[in-house]
């Protein structure tokens, strides 16, 4: 495996004023070789100015951001982060990486729930370089394979958890997107610590049933609704009838054997839990006929 290694270069500034120093001097001292019909001398000025040349190569800017690994005759021998103008080898390959963060979202993937529930989810995928020679040289494509792996993630994730809860304290997909925006970031860790890429966020940014089932859940969801809001209703009219018999009985302003407050019951459950306005009846003779 691969490792980082941190590679000190030379300030590029002096490397240039040097280089440019030696090829000033050796145009100099080839022009005087010449006059003097010394070929020694000139051939020398030549190689001298040649080689300078040739060093000049050997330049190379870092921007704020960005590495540069350094590889001679396929052997790598390091990477240099700090920005600025540096001087290296001139026959040192410099293969510049972004270790800028970068985010991308996944295409929408068709995949079974826990439940085996079709579903389509999406995620967004926030993530940088921190290991250079592991993103060059472990993988082919370090980016193609974060896209690759990131989707392999997601369909891992995404079966692992339903798309609604249906139980207390159950984890779900559309319910508990904090614990699974963490799941999915490890997930993802896992599969892409090979290739020197750390992720910085990942989140889920599309979710939905599968068309072929959407309507047939969106019922269930609807009616799922209904029936929560019923038990309430109901269990706010029983706590209502329950107080009015016990201010009735305190009070006594009327007293009903067990038929008549069975009945009575029954009328004030119709009224609190009809979904229309009642519609009163006055009875002006006496209750027990």
């Amino acid at each position: 495996m691969f490792r980082e290694v941190q590679y000190r270069a030379s300030n590029g500034f002096v490397a240039l004023f040097v280089l440019l120093a030696v090829m000033v001097a050796a145009v100099v001292f080839a022009v005087k070789s010449g006059n003097a019909q010394q070929p020694v001398g000139l051939v020398a000025s030549v190689l001298t100015l040649v080689v300078a040349s040739i060093a000049l190569a050997g330049l190379f800017i870092v921007e704020p951001g960005d590495a540069k690994v350094l590889v001679l005759f396929g052997d790598y021998k390091g990477t240099v982060k700090s920005a600025g103008f540096w001087f290296a080898n001139p026959f040192l390959a410099k293969k510049r990486i972004s270790l800028r963060v970068r985010n991308f979202e996944t295409s929408k993937l068709k995949v079974n729930d826990g439940r085996a529930n079709p579903i389509e989810i999406a995620a967004i995928v926030v993530w940088r370089v921190v290991e250079t020679a592991e993103a060059l040289f472990e993988v082919d494509d370090y980016q193609k394979y974060v896209a690759v792996q990131s989707e392999s993630a997601v369909r891992a994730v995404a079966q692992g958890y339903p798309y609604d809860s249906h139980a207390e304290n159950e984890q779900s997909l559309s319910t508990h997107t904090a614990e699974v925006s963490l799941a999915l970031q490890k997930a993802l860790q896992d599969r892409l610590a090979r290739a020197g890429v750390e992720i910085v966020e990942a989140r889920i940014s599309h979710l939905a049933y599968a068309q072929e089932i959407a309507q047939a859940m969106l019922r269930r969801q609807q009616a799922t609704a209904v029936i929560a809001a019923r038990t309430k209703i109901v269990e706010g009219a029983v706590g209502m009838v329950e107080n009015a018999l016990e201010l009735l009985s305190h009070k006594g302003i009327v007293r009903l054997d067990e038929e008549r407050k069975a009945q009575m019951v029954s009328n004030l459950l119709v009224v609190l839990c009809s979904e229309r306005d009642a519609s009163p009846v006055v009875n002006a003779g006496s209750i027990y006929q």
